[in-house]
Parts: structure tokens; C-alpha cells; sequence
């Protein structure tokens, strides 16, 4: 997807940028990708031993502001926000966005009480309006805004960049869903074998019935011919039936007597 594309490229532009710099020039480089709107992603950023080195020095208010937009909410923002630098419109905004993701991986159906309050929005027009324009228009969410159940129907959510505690979690989640998918997979390959079974079954008692049925059309056939051959020798052989040739040949012919 283009968006996808364009995440990658600006990661790698930014991670280049970061490898190369450091101390205060890093923090401008901090501002711009947490103010960029179309990078979503900064665990990458996060990695590089330059910007890691930031930790416990005059700059390390940028480096916890990085780790804010890569793992935190809007909500962690409000009740944090003397500990963060004060971030500018565009940066609300995009703290905002992410929140949304970050509750799209709790729930496919974000109800609008629960979504204004944690984007500290007052109505659902601004809500609405900021799911469509700042969010589905920018192709981090996709959905169906349902104003009689009022909530945001979630079909499709960019992923956020995952906590360190996160990544256990998840290798265990999809240890068991691999362990499951094997279970079913043989099961399904029991019932393959079983059903092929059958069939081989099937087949051979087909072909034992037609070799019968064979067999029976024969039998048939031979007492057919057997009951013609018996009943034409009962009609030769019957009193009053015809004469055998020979016989009417050899027999003395009877005498005429002249007519009186």
C-alpha cells in the first residue's frame, strides 16, 4: 500500500538522520518526525544508539517525548504533562491518532463516549469529523461510523510500535495460535485419511455388487437357456407330437381293399 511505502521511506530517512547526528541537532530531529504527519512509527528511531545515549542528559526531555509518541496515549499526555515538553498543534494532533490506534487493539467497536473521552473531544460532531478527516482520509483506520449505536466500527487499523514488554506477550499469543492451528491441522488430516478410507470402501463394495450382479445376470441367462433346451424335448417327445421321419419310412403301409 502507498501508505505503508511511505512509512517505510520516511523510517529510513529519519533513522539515517539520527545515526548521524547528535545532542541538540538530534532534538530538532525529534520535533520534526513527532510533527511529521505521515510517520506513525518511531521504535526504529528509538533504537539508534545515538538517540539512546540522550538518556540522562540536558536532552533527554526529547528522548521521552520520542518514547511518548512511540508507546504512549493522548490520556498519558494530560495526566503527565508537566513531565513532557508543551507540544505543539501538530504533534496534538498526532498523539490523538495514535490513541485511536492504540484502542483499535482492544476493541473493533470504539464506542463514542469512550472515544471522546480519551481524545478529549466535547461532541460527536468534532468526533466524527476528526474519525473521517484526521483518521480514515489519512489511511491509519478504516470503518463505519454508526450514529444509532454510537460507535466506530473498525475494519481495518494500522499496528503501533510495540512496547518492550509487549513483544513476550506476543511470541506467547502466537505460540498459541500456532499450537492450535498444528491441533486442527491434524485433525483435519484425520478426517482426509478417514474420508479416503471410505471412499476405497465405497469402492470396493461397488465393485463386489456389480461382480454379484454379474454373476446373477449369468445364472439367469444359463436357466433361461436350460428351460428352452427342456421345453422343446418335452414337445418332441409328447404322445400325439410329430412322428420321427425314419420311423413313418420303416412302418408297413397299410393295405386298400377295393371299393365294393
Amino acid at each position: 500500500m502507498e501508505i505503508e511505502r511511505k512509512q517505510a521511506d520516511l523510517i529510513d530517512h529519519y533513522v539515517k538522520q539520527a545515526s548521524s547526528l547528535n545532542g541538540s541537532s538530534l532534538s530538532v530531529l525529534i520535533l520534526e518526525a513527532t510533527s511529521n504527519p505521515s510517520l506513525f512509527a518511531f521504535s526504529e528511531i528509538l533504537a539508534v544508539p545515538t538517540v539512546a545515549q540522550l538518556e540522562g542528559t540536558g536532552q533527554s526531555a526529547y528522548l521521552n517525548l520520542l518514547r511518548l509518541f512511540a508507546y504512549g496515549t493522548w490520556s498519558d499526555y494530560k495526566s503527565n504533562a508537566g513531565s513532557f515538553l508543551q507540544l505543539v498543534p501538530e504533534q496534538v494532533l498526532k498523539l490523538k491518532q495514535l490513541t485511536v490506534l492504540s484502542m483499535a487493539e482492544i476493541g473493533k467497536v470504539l464506542p463514542y463516549d469512550q472515544l471522546m473521552q480519551q481524545l478529549d473531544v466535547t461532541n460527536v460532531r468534532e468526533l466524527e469529523d476528526f474519525l473521517i478527516n484526521d483518521c480514515m482520509y489519512a489511511g491509519i483506520v478504516r470503518g463505519k461510523l454508526d450514529q444509532l449505536r454510537r460507535c466506530f466500527e473498525l475494519q481495518f487499523a494500522a499496528g503501533r510500535d510495540l512496547r518492550p514488554g509487549q513483544i513476550g506477550n506476543m511470541i506467547d499469543v502466537l505460540s498459541s495460535w500456532l499450537a492450535t492451528s498444528d491441533n486442527l491441522l491434524l485433525s483435519i488430516q484425520e478426517k482426509i485419511k478417514w474420508a479416503d478410507t471410505m471412499s476405497e470402501l465405497d469402492k470396493k463394495q461397488k465393485t463386489e455388487y456389480e461382480v454379484k450382479v454379474d454373476e446373477a445376470k449369468k445364472l439367469l441367462s444359463l436357466k433361461q437357456g436350460d428351460t428352452d433346451f427342456r421345453g422343446n424335448e418335452e414337445l418332441f417327445s409328447e404322445s400325439g407330437g410329430v412322428m420321427d421321419y425314419e420311423e413313418d419310412r420303416v412302418r408297413p403301409k397299410r393295405r386298400r381293399h377295393p371299393m365294393h
